[in-house]
């Protein structure tokens, strides 16, 4: 691949190109909005070194609007995104609610339901029952 800084276009060598793929293995994206970088780190640590995700991005910080004990709430809070296996979602979830500072935190998951067949093999193999 070579990229022309000057002009924003990419050439991608042929051989690199893999085609978008159906998935094998149902795989999932979970999103997970922490109290700050620290715990982001935590978690992401703890679930990938457990092989429960393949690999965890932390996003930053983002601003949640929000209802708990019957008012509007506003807070900054950290991003989590982390890719797993669909068999892997409630033993994940678990661990992440065993780490997570909060009463009821945002834990969802989110179908991947295709793309770089590489990436995606990449995750199957990353990760462990």
């Amino acid at each position: 691949m070579t990229i022309h800084p000057h002009h924003g276009t990419v050439d991608y060598d042929s051989r690199q190109v893999r085609k978008l793929r159906p998935l094998t293995m149902p795989l999932r994206l979970i999103y997970v909005t922490c109290e700050n970088r620290e715990e982001a780190l935590k978690i992401a640590n703890e679930t990938v070194k457990n092989r429960l995700a393949a690999c965890a991005n932390i996003i930053g910080d983002i601003t949640s609007v929000y209802w708990w004990d019957g008012t509007i709430q506003e807070g900054q809070e950290v991003a989590l995104i982390l890719k797993t296996r669909e068999d892997l979602t409630e033993k994940l979830t678990a661990k992440i609610m065993e780490l997570h500072s909060y009463t009821c935190p945002c834990v969802v998951a989110f179908p991947i339901e295709g793309g770089n067949s590489a990436f995606l093999d990449w995750i199957e193999s990353e990760t462990r029952s």
